[in-house]
């Protein structure tokens, strides 16, 4: 396994490597890997030749300083999970510096509203960071494809979204949520919950489920309201946002219409800890 953390190592090891027109897969992450991460590298393996692993944590997508410090850090521990899939996998591990230079913002994109809900609404500049980091990645590995979860679905647009906007010659892959054995959503900050609340957690999932039953015979409103008074029920829990909106505009749903697939988002806080998750509902 080759593990770079210079941009400019990792590219002139990559120049040689394209130049045989061989296909390249990317999988950006910011490392504490789990299931989830590494069901992208499966599937980013079985359809390239060679495959590129960034574990950066990005420091301009957090708009909580506290939240960045918390954010895990098993960059030992990343690495073993990622040589027991494959030895042959790139992995780039890149300083602040090395990305960003001196000059550590943001830039300012234009989503068509994508980036104006949901997680753009509660999370300041969260999207202009991940799309900064992602553009800054994408123009050093240059993939053919880069897979990215479903989890972050409105992430998935949204970097679908940028690669559009700046003419990259990438395809965008959303996997499935990889979910632990009760349901809740993988996710690296899954690790900060003991294991009697991560048990708890589940009822995020469970209650997403119910709510898509639900869907199929009242209106997206009355979905709303129900899953406010589940949560309002559940006192451990402190429920930031439920959405259901078209799973293509991320418009929020007012009336249900033929022909058009709809999607509930949710975002959850439990002990301190933010969770999101959602389901397609159609």
């Amino acid at each position: 396994m080759l593990i770079f953390s210079s941009k400019k190592v990792l590219i002139s090891h990559l120049s040689a490597f394209k130049h045989a027109s061989n296909s390249l897969g990317m999988v950006p992450t910011m490392g504490a890997l789990h299931k989830g991460h590494l069901a992208l590298v499966k599937k980013a393996i079985s359809e390239n030749d060679a495959v590129v692993v960034s574990i950066f944590v990005n420091p301009t997508q957090f708009d909580n300083k506290d939240d960045l410090k918390k954010y895990p850090s098993t960059l030992d521990t990343d690495l073993e999970y990622l040589k027991s899939i494959s030895d042959e996998l790139i992995v780039f591990t890149p300083s602040v510096t090395d990305l960003y230079s001196k000059n550590i913002k943001s830039k300012e994109y234009e989503f068509n509203g994508l980036d104006k809900r949901m997680e753009g609404e509660f999370r300041s500049n969260h999207f202009s960071g991940v799309a900064t980091v992602v553009e800054k990645l994408f123009s050093i590995v240059k993939p053919n494809r880069a897979y990215f979860g479903e989890k972050d679905f409105q992430q998935l647009l949204i970097i679908k979204k940028l690669v559009q906007k700046m003419n990259m010659p990438i395809e965008i892959i959303g996997c499935p949520i990889v979910r632990e054995p009760g349901g809740l959503a993988m996710s690296s900050r899954n690790e900060r919950l003991p294991e009697s609340l991560r048990n708890r957690a589940s009822f995020i999932y469970k209650t997403l489920i119910s709510a898509k039953k639900i869907f199929g015979m009242k209106s997206a409103q009355y979905v709303r309201n129900w899953v406010q008074n589940k949560f309002d029920d559940a006192s451990d829990f402190d429920l930031e946002y439920i959405e259901i909106c078209d799973q293509e505009t991320l418009i929020p749903v007012k009336r249900k219409q033929k022909n058009t697939k709809y999607r509930a988002f949710i975002a959850v806080y439990i002990s301190g800890v933010r969770l999101i998750d959602n389901i397609a509902l159609n």
